[in-house]
């Protein structure tokens, strides 16, 4: 059920002819089979970084809330979902599909996993028990001033220290996250950086509004200086999630394996590690680390996520043949027609689930339950 999108050690070269990534068919099973016996019998902590971007309040920008102001109240209505078992804001998409949180907490009753929520900052106050690492939410990228950079150093220090002290009894983390805009703050933290990113990130939309992202992410960009340092461009045009996952995973990595769940803003979150591996001198094992994303963003047209993957070249990308074909619930079988795709973790815990060998009709069911119950508590 697990599937090797891409892999740094798993490249033949790009065919001349056909001008694809070819996966070496030997090095792909190796791999899968050091996966499974890395993960098995472990029992990860699931922890979901949450955070806001004003960016998210630009009209159609993303899909993740089906207005503007909703999109202020995304992140909280997940983590209510996942630290109450339910949410009266939800749904959140435009079309009344279920939030990919879903497909997250099925995963997550099912197996009995620790949920632990750290808010790297929000544009609304909550009770709810997250474990506060910061305060500020971040402006509009296209200011070229989202984070200062104190805040962003202060983030990621944060995260690394909790990443070590919790990945030390060795049964793995896997890291998820919930920004509404995310996307479009990880294309322009990506360009940033270097990363070959236009025209190949996802998008919350069916169809990738590439345009309006890269028409936005370029305003950003012309604020910063020359040869910009990592803190440099997170703080110009990132988002708080960013930083604290990177620390988060980094730390966590040099105690045992690590998912980074999600698609286009993981792969974001993995160009930091790199990037501050390399010109920070920040420790981290990448090898340990592995990006796990759904279907509907590995195989989505209108992005190219292996090819990101290849972009950064540090980390493994995975994908799973879960589908929702067969689900009890419309909303849940629209993820087959290209809405909604990805977030709160779902592909990475999908890839754990994989790796447990859980089956497609028990993993439907397992959904299925979890979106009964949230809906009947709303």
């Amino acid at each position: 059920m697990i599937r090797l999108v891409y892999s740094p050690e798993s490249m033949k070269q790009e065919s001349k002819d056909l001008g694809e990534r070819l996966l070496v068919p030997r090095v792909v099973e190796v791999q899968l089979q050091h996966l499974k016996q890395q993960w098995s019998g472990k029992k990860p902590i699931f922890c979901c970084v949450v955070g806001f971007t004003e960016t998210c309040l630009i009209p159609g920008i993303s899909a993740a809330g089906a207005t503007p102001e909703a999109r202020r109240y995304t992140a909280i209505a997940d983590a209510e979902v996942l630290l109450k078992g339910y949410s009266a804001r939800l749904p959140t998409a435009p079309e009344g599909f279920p939030s990919p949180v879903v497909l997250s907490k099925g995963i997550l009753d099912y197996f009995g996993l620790e949920i632990v929520v750290l808010n790297g900052g929000l544009s609304q106050s909550s009770n709810l028990p997250m474990i506060a690492m910061g305060e500020l939410s971040a402006r509009c990228l296209s200011t070229g001033q989202a984070l200062t950079r104190p805040l962003v150093q202060n983030l990621w220090a944060k995260g690394y220290t909790w990443g070590q002290k919790n990945a030390q009894a060795g049964q793995g983390l896997i890291v998820g996250e919930c920004v509404a805009g995310g996307t479009t703050t990880a294309l322009a933290v990506m360009l940033g950086l270097g990363i070959q990113a236009l025209g190949r990130v996802n998008s919350s939309h069916r169809q990738c509004n590439h345009a309006q992202k890269e028409s936005l992410v370029q305003q950003g960009l012309a604020h910063l200086a020359p040869h910009p340092s990592v803190w440099d461009v997170l703080a110009a045009v990132g988002d708080p999630m960013q930083p604290l996952a990177a620390g988060v995973v980094m730390g966590a990595s040099l105690g045992g394996p690590v998912i980074l769940a999600g698609g286009t803003q993981m792969l974001a979150v993995a160009a930091v590690c790199q990037e501050l591996a390399l010109k920070q001198q920040k420790s981290w094992h990448a090898e340990q680390v592995i990006v796990g994303t759904t279907r509907w963003v590995a195989d989505d047209l209108t992005g190219d996520t292996a090819g990101l993957a290849a972009q950064i070249g540090a980390v493994s990308l995975v994908t799973t043949e879960y589908q929702l074909h067969d689900s009890a619930y419309e909303g849940l079988r629209a993820y087959e027609q290209g809405y909604v795709k990805e977030g709160v973790g779902a592909g990475g815990l999908m890839s754990y689930a994989a790796l447990q060998d859980l089956s497609q009709d028990t993993w439907v069911q397992a959904v299925d339950q979890a979106y009964q119950e949230i809906m009947r508590r709303k």
